[in-house]
């Protein structure tokens, strides 16, 4: 085994290509930067790195890889996090095949930052695991940890170093690589991957019944330490336990010492810690984390245990805390002389091998069923009511692009060129979304606006044989599809982008974006247009096509599949919710043979079958005239149409 002196950043870096990690993407910010700036030093053909547009677009492209099977990490500081909050947010609910660490680095005092803010929160808020690391040593083995954790969970784990463990130095045993698992490829899984109401609600339950078996392996995690005797006790997280460790080695007191490097808090651990105290100081920085997880825990349990730290004044509620503040505080709290301090600092080193796992139980997803039955009842004249028996079950109405939406020919343009080779469709929120409805099945993930672009692109870094597709709105497009797109072309990715232009944000009510022209008052504006926008970046590929023109789009689409680098598509056709009075079309009976093609591939709402005759029937009041199914009927079986604009 090698020892090295090492960077607290460097020894995230090697820890982490130590796990496995295949995929690193980040955002430049102190003091997180050199931990990806390590893993590209080290040109190890394993592991695809790339400096993202933004912390938004770093976390999706690692997430595309992360959900392919793959260890990815990201990292970024913690006003970083703010950009990258909304995927992580829908990313836990959605999880990950293989492991996902986000390392987010904290910056107390604040050094170089806009703000303090406290990464320990945020998990707590988006109900993630953070592991928090005293030492560059510990750091360097917390990263496996990290990754065991997330793999064993399917979920994203967070790992938050703050400034004096990013930027210290230390001696650090480096070990042998853990065995390196093969990215298993990207799995459909029947809309796993797409995040509906219903499978966010039953997620939810999922979610929180892991956290709270978390805190109970966390418990007994070698990382989280109990020692000591005494009525007095001291708790403490990150950097400030090696703080804490250096005030107690010269004083000579009684006590026990909690050391917590986790979140969700080790509640096991904490009641045995608080057991026979009287009073208890907390030393951590940023937020009153552990600290309020002890008062939780007092008055849960009704411990009459005085916890003492930010909130009564102890220690600074700001700033770092440093190792002459920590000493007077821990010397005052044991009433012990407080003489001029002793900056002599003592190393602590961590380098045992810890095997980290998380049991998940059988695996299946929880879920509440409501069954409350509603009685409804009416006066017979007289004042008695009359029972009229239980509220009837409503009829299953799952949502589907609307009769004529262009939308649909797009989608199935792209499905029909691409045909029976291998594709991943990435898509996005908005109308869309409602592409991985049958018989289309179009969309295999969906995250958070503007992520179908960069999760393809971590897709396409697992699995580069496939074709990668990513569909987004042109709202969509301006309001975060626009960074990806720079990203890709940037770190030249192998991807095809959909853009479905429809002239409107469709899906929130038609409201105006830049590309139409006019403000939110109606008045006149600038127009911005996509397709001189987009050609402006250099992609390698740009079409633009009418979603509802079936030969001409999948033409275009054809031309695309064996281009490599970024290719564009610009789909264009109007909504037809602000585009009405299209000319219906309607069946020849006599022409048509029943052969459902239309029914049964476009799964247009307008399209049916004859219950007795098994022709198709167009229904004249949804049909908007799209001639999309005439388009497809083989023997010319539909007649009329015509779209108004």
């Amino acid at each position: 085994m090698e020892r090295r002196l090492l960077m607290g950043n460097e020894a995230i870096a090697l820890g982490a290509v130590r796990a496995g990690v295949t995929c690193v993407t980040g955002y430049p910010g102190t003091p997180s930067t050199e931990i990806l700036e390590t893993v590209a030093r080290l040109r190890d053909e394993r592991i695809y790195t790339e400096w993202s547009v933004n912390e938004k677009s770093a976390l999706e492209v690692a997430a595309g890889a992360a959900c392919a099977g793959a260890r990815a990490m990201v990292t970024m500081k913690q006003v970083g996090l703010n950009v990258a909050s909304d995927p992580l947010m829908s990313l836990n609910y959605v999880g990950v095949r293989g492991a996902l660490v986000v390392v987010v680095a904290d910056d107390p005092g604040p050094i170089s930052s806009q703000t303090e803010q406290d990464t320990r929160h945020f998990g707590l808020f988006a109900k993630l695991a953070v592991f928090d690391p005293s030492t560059p040593e510990e750091a360097y083995l917390m990263a496996a940890d990290a990754f065991a954790c997330s793999e064993a969970q399917g979920r994203p784990v967070l790992l938050r170093p703050t400034t004096r463990v990013c930027h210290s130095y230390a001696s650090v045993t480096l070990l042998d690589e853990l065995p390196r698992r093969v990215p298993e490829g990207f799995s459909k899984d029947g809309g796993r991957w797409v995040i509906f109401p219903r499978l966010s609600y039953q997620n939810h339950l999922k979610i929180e019944s892991e956290l709270h078996t978390l805190r109970d392996t966390f418990s007994d995690y070698p990382r989280n330490i109990l020692t000591g005797r005494g009525r007095l006790g001291i708790a403490a997280g990150g950097v400030s336990y090696t703080y804490v460790r250096e005030a107690l080695a010269d004083a000579e007191a009684d006590c026990k010492l909690l050391k917590v490097s986790t979140v969700p808090f080790p509640e096991a651990l904490g009641l045995s810690f608080l057991e026979g105290l009287d009073e208890v100081l907390v030393a951590e920085e940023l937020d009153p984390v552990i600290e309020d997880a002890l008062v939780r825990l007092c008055g849960r349990h009704g411990l009459r245990v005085t916890v003492r730290g930010k909130g009564t004044g102890d220690m600074p509620n700001a700033g770092e805390n440093t190792v002459a503040g920590v000493r007077l505080a821990v010397r005052r709290f044991l009433h012990l002389p407080t003489p001029g301090d002793d900056d002599q600092k003592r190393g602590i080193q961590h380098t045992e091998e810890i095997n980290f796992s998380v049991s998940k139980g059988d695996g299946q997803m929880c879920g509440i069923q409501h069954t409350k039955e509603i009685n409804f009842s009416v006066s017979k004249g007289d004042g008695t009511p009359e029972e009229i028996g239980a509220a009837p079950t409503p009829p299953a109405r799952p949502p589907v692009l609307c009769a004529g939406c262009p939308h649909r020919g797009a989608f199935f343009a792209v499905k029909e060129a691409v045909g029976r080779r291998k594709a991943v469709y990435s898509g996005d929120i908005g109308c869309y979304t409602l592409g991985n409805a049958p018989p289309l099945d179009m969309v295999d993930t969906c995250l958070c606006m503007g992520a179908g672009l960069t999760m393809a692109q971590g897709l396409d870094r697992v699995e580069p044989d496939v074709l990668h597709f990513a569909f987004l709105g042109d709202s969509t497009f301006f309001h975060s599809g626009l960074p990806g797109l720079v990203n890709a072309v940037y770190n030249g990715a192998d991807v095809i982008l959909c853009i479905l232009d429809n002239g409107t944000t469709a899906m929130t009510g038609h409201q105006p974006h830049p590309g139409i022209g006019r403000t939110a008052t109606g008045a006149a504006a600038a127009k911005v247009d996509i397709h001189t926008l987009v050609s402006a970046l250099g992609v390698a590929a740009l079409a633009r096509v009418d979603a509802l023109d079936l030969a001409a789009a999948k033409q275009a689409v054809t031309e695309m599949l064996d281009i490599r680098g970024v290719r564009v598509l610009l789909f264009e056709g109007p909504c037809v919710a602000i585009c009405r009075g299209g000319v219906p079309c309607a069946v020849d009976d006599d022409a048509c043979t029943g052969c459902g093609r239309c029914v049964r591939q476009l799964g247009c709402p307008a399209l049916a079958r004859a219950p007795e005759s098994r022709k198709a029937r167009i229904d004249p009041v949804l049909c908007a005239g799209c001639r999309l199914c005439a388009a497809l009927c083989p023997v010319s079986a539909i007649k009329g149409g015509g779209r108004p604009c």
